[in-house]
C-alpha cells in the first residue's frame, strides 16, 4: 500500500526522520523503493541530469507526465511527488491545467512548487481542488537566474521573509515544505514553527527529513558534486571501468564465451547448409 501525506505527517509527529530521493525512471523507482526511502520526487531536475540541459527551466509538462509514468510502474509503496516545472503555475488557470495533465496522465499523489506567499492563492486553490501540495523555498532552481545559486535567508530580511513565506504555504494548505540551501540554524526554526513535515536540501540537520538527487548521491557525475550534496557510491566510476572491460573483450574477442551463446545441433545445421547447396 502506497504513503499518504498523513503518513509523512505523521512520521514528523511522531519524531521520525522522513528520506526522499528524486527517481526519473521505472529502474530508478524500484531501487529506491527496495531502500527504503519514503518519498520519491519526480524532480524537473530530469531537465539536467537526464535531459543534458544546463537548467530547469526547458522542462515541460509532458516531459513530467513522461517520467511520472515510469517511475510509478516501479514504485508501489513509497509517495510520489511531481514537480510543476517552469511558468506552467504563473496563473491559477495555468496551475489547475497542468496539475490536472500530470497529475491524470503522470498518476502522481503530489505536486510541487516554488515560490513563497506569492503563490499562497495557487497552493489554496490546488489544495481546495484536491491536489496535495508540496512548497518549495529557499534556493528554487526555477529561479536561479533572478536569485543566483547561493545560499538564501543569510540577512535578517531575508530571513524573515523565509519564515513568513512558510507559514504562509502551511495556512494555505500546503502538506509539506522543501527548503534548499538555507541556513542550517534558520531551517531548523521553520521545521519547529511548522506543523507540516519540511524537507531539507543543504538545510542542515534540523529539518525533518532529507532529500538528494539521485546522481549526486550514486556519483553518476565526474563533475564535483554540489556541497550539500554527499556522495554515498562512486557508480558512475564503476560503471565506466565495467564498460571499459567490456570493450576491451570484445576487441579481443574473449567476450561472448560459450556460456552467452545458443548453439545448434551440428546435423540440423549441415542439413540446412545442404538445402541450400541443393537449390
Amino acid at each position: 500500500m502506497r504513503r499518504t501525506i498523513f503518513d509523512i505527517r505523521n512520521m514528523k509527529a511522531a519524531g521520525e526522520k522522513i528520506t526522499m530521493l528524486t527517481a526519473y525512471d521505472y529502474s530508478s523507482a524500484l531501487i529506491a523503493e527496495r531502500a527504503g526511502v519514503q518519498i520519491i520526487l519526480v524532480g524537473d531536475s530530469l531537465g539536467m541530469v537526464v535531459h543534458g540541459h544546463d537548467t530547469t527551466l526547458p522542462v515541460t509538462v509532458d516531459d513530467m507526465i513522461l517520467h511520472a509514468r515510469m517511475v510509478m510502474r516501479g514504485s508501489q509503496e513509497a509517495l510520489v511527488v511531481v514537480d510543476l516545472p517552469f511558468m506552467t503555475y504563473a496563473t491559477l488557470q495555468d496551475a489547475v491545467t497542468s496539475a490536472r495533465k500530470i497529475m491524470q496522465g503522470g498518476g502522481g499523489q503530489a505536486l510541487k512548487l516554488e515560490g513563497g506567499a506569492e503563490m499562497v492563492p495557487v497552493v489554496r486553490k490546488l489544495t481546495e481542488m484536491g491536489v496535495p501540495v508540496m512548497g518549495h523555498l529557499g534556493l528554487t532552481p526555477q529561479s536561479q537566474h533572478q536569485i543566483g545559486l547561493r545560499v538564501q535567508g543569510k540577512d535578517v530580511r531575508a530571513a524573515k521573509k523565509l519564515i513568513e513565506d512558510a507559514l504562509a504555504l502551511q495556512e494555505a494548505g500546503a502538506f509539506g515544505l522543501v527548503l534548499e540551501v538555507v541556513p542550517a540554524e534558520l531551517a531548523a526554526i521553520i521545521s519547529e514553527r511548522l506543523d507540516i513535515p519540511v524537507i531539507g536540501i543543504g538545510a542542515g540537520a534540523g529539518c525533518d527529513g532529507q532529500v538528494q538527487v539521485w546522481h549526486d548521491v550514486l556519483g553518476l557525475f565526474e563533475e564535483k558534486s554540489p556541497r550539500h550534496a554527499k556522495r554515498f557510491a562512486e557508480i558512475g566510476a564503476q560503471m565506466t571501468e565495467a564498460l571499459k572491460v567490456y570493450v576491451a573483450e570484445v576487441s579481443s574477442g574473449a567476450f561472448p564465451t560459450a556460456a552467452q551463446s545458443a548453439s545448434i545441433k551440428p546435423e540440423i545445421l549441415q542439413e540446412a547448409l545442404q538445402q541450400i547447396t541443393d537449390r
